[in-house]
């Protein structure tokens, strides 16, 4: 079907009519921050657990590949703390092959019932093989099943294939429970920046930025 003119036009003016930022919303006060940004993190965090926002731990990577071209997905944070961020993946999976080219990302977070989000960009680490492998094996039988078979993001063309190797895979686990994959990785992201946005249904919001500098945290307020 063509899209014409009309279609295009239509189609904006339905979602500028879509309501966001309805709330009621969390209030933020920026002076009342902590001077680290993981507390806040936390905090919001919590909130969104508490308040039964749904998938409160996904967020989005974004990485660029070797010709500097940008690239995102969503993940599940698998930890935070002290050392940053964590996530993890397949080494040869075009994120893992991105990192390894430019060790650098960014992690966004969204929880739209409180109309928040963050921000957090820095550079991204492997863990030791001890971290990966305990990663690696808190997974479900089917998850370690088909990092081994490690096709990820390969062209599928038949799904009856992609059927027989993870069945292959499955009964190798189921053999050898403690088999790991070489290739998986448990990443940190020791950030550089972390950005705080809390919306407002007036849309002046809030915007609260944590910079590392020498001896700690830079906080600083932005234009919404």
């Amino acid at each position: 079907m063509t899209v014409g003119p009309e279609q295009v036009d239509s189609t904006r003016q339905w979602l500028r009519g879509l309501e966001v930022f309805a709330g009621p919303l969390p209030e933020f006060d920026p002076a009342a921050a902590p001077a680290d940004p993981l507390r806040l993190f936390l905090s919001w965090l919590v909130e969104a657990v508490a308040d039964g926002v749904r998938d409160p731990h996904a967020m989005t990577l974004s990485t660029v590949d070797a010709a500097g071209d940008p690239d995102a997905r969503v993940l599940i944070l698998k930890g935070v703390g002290a050392s940053g961020w964590q996530f993890a993946g397949h080494a040869f999976s075009p994120k893992g092959v991105q990192l390894a080219c430019h060790p650098r990302a960014a992690l966004t977070f969204y929880w739209p019932e409180h109309g928040r989000q963050v921000r957090i960009r820095g550079t991204v680490t492997s863990g030791s093989g001890a971290d990966n492998a305990a990663d690696f094996l808190g997974r479900s039988a089917t998850a370690r099943a088909e990092s081994l078979v490690a096709r990820q993001s390969q062209y599928l063309m038949d799904t009856d294939e992609r059927d027989q190797a993870l069945e292959k895979s499955l009964a190798l686990i189921a053999k050898e429970p403690s088999l790991v994959d070489s290739a998986w990785t448990l990443y940190t992201l020791a950030p550089a920046e972390v950005e705080f946005w809390q919306a407002a249904e007036s849309r002046v919001h809030t915007r609260l930025r944590y910079e590392r500098v020498r001896d700690g945290w830079e906080r600083l307020r932005l234009w919404s």
